[in-house]
């Protein structure tokens, strides 16, 4: 039969000695020998039963549970039980863990490329979050003009090449010119800018909005604080709500 101190079996086990040695005293796993000097031996039925606890232990039942499996008589009955609880305790923590991973990801979503600003209270937090639902609500204003524009434009043309009346069509395009210039004004009236640089908020001339290079969430402008020009983040101008609560 294979013996082993208690430094052997750690080291097969992988756990520590100071490990083993807690488990004997709460009477977990006490060795099959004690020899004279106090010198520990435990056999290959106390290995087997040493990667049951760690297998458990490992399944996030506690010391106290795994004891009750051990010692008793109906120990697959027990484990069965205890499994059940700890299954539902494990689920119960991955729906909090996907409502915090889903928070994470809405914060993350919501913060614009501000590296300067600071988060002095929760509050912080929800302006900006509001701030960029808002900016959400402008661009989706924007995309529903936008394609209203174009069925005006396409169902013009169309029915100027089959009806072959191009009144219709030189109408829907002088429509679609104010609409487009209602959207640009729209679009220019709803956002400021945040200088990268100095982190000043600023809303510059129309003609720069819509002439400026720019991507989804910047435009290339010149800050009126630093006079610097950089990619500026694009926010929702806040006047626009104290207007409509007024």
């Amino acid at each position: 039969m294979s013996e082993y101190t208690t430094g052997e079996l750690a080291k097969i086990a992988g756990v520590s000695v100071r490990t083993l040695q807690y488990y004997d005293k709460k009477e977990l796993l006490i060795p099959s020998k004690i020899q004279t000097g106090g010198k520990r031996i435990y056999t290959a039925e106390d290995l087997n039963k040493l990667k049951l606890i760690l297998l458990l232990k490992n399944l996030g039942l506690t010391l106290k549970s795994i004891a009750e499996i051990i010692d008793s008589p109906n120990s697959t009955k027990v484990l069965n039980l205890l499994l059940d609880q700890q299954e539902k305790a494990l689920k119960d923590n991955l729906k909090t863990t996907k409502e915090q991973l889903k928070l994470v990801e809405n914060i993350k979503r919501d913060l614009p490329m501000m590296s300067q600003t600071s988060l002095q209270s929760i509050d912080d937090i929800d302006k900006i979050m509001e701030n960029k639902k808002a900016l959400r609500k402008v661009h989706f204003k924007m995309l529903f003009i936008g394609i209203i524009i174009d069925i005006i434009e396409i169902a013009a043309l169309l029915w100027g090449i089959f009806k072959g009346q191009w009144m219709p069509f030189v109408f829907a395009i002088v429509l679609v010119i104010l609409l487009a210039g209602y959207l640009s004004y729209f679009y220019y009236d709803n956002t400021n800018y945040i200088c990268p640089n100095c982190n000043f908020e600023f809303k510059p001339k129309f003609w720069e909005v819509i002439l400026k290079p720019h991507n989804s969430r910047a435009r290339k402008l010149r800050c009126p604080n630093c006079h610097q020009e950089n990619y500026c983040v694009e926010i929702y101008d806040e006047k626009q709500t104290i207007k409509t609560n007024k």
